[in-house]
């Protein structure tokens, strides 16, 4: 942060016009600092939403699998009974 000028010390125009100018820097970096946190929170949730629908792909994956399976191991339990048990 700045100090106060020699200029300021003598003046309160001076003073109440630098004061101003500070103020102003400070809400232009307060401006850019928030659109930099809603760009930040934006990548968040587009990042998050892909998360999800990876997660959501990987089970859908799982649950095809464990049914291919499960029909696999079906059909040849049927194929033996049929083939060794009932003739």
């Amino acid at each position: 942060m700045s100090d106060t000028t020699e200029i300021e010390k003598k003046s309160l125009e001076a003073h109440v016009e630098l004061c101003a100018q500070r103020y102003k820097f400070i809400e232009e970096k307060l401006e850019n600092m928030e659109a930099k946190i809603v760009s930040v929170a934006d990548t968040v949730t587009t990042v998050k939403n892909c998360i999800e629908k990876m997660s959501s792909k990987s089970n859908d994956r799982l649950v095809n699998w464990g049914v291919g399976i499960i029909g696999f191991l079906t059909a040849t339990i049927g194929y033996l009974l049929v083939n060794y048990v009932f003739k």
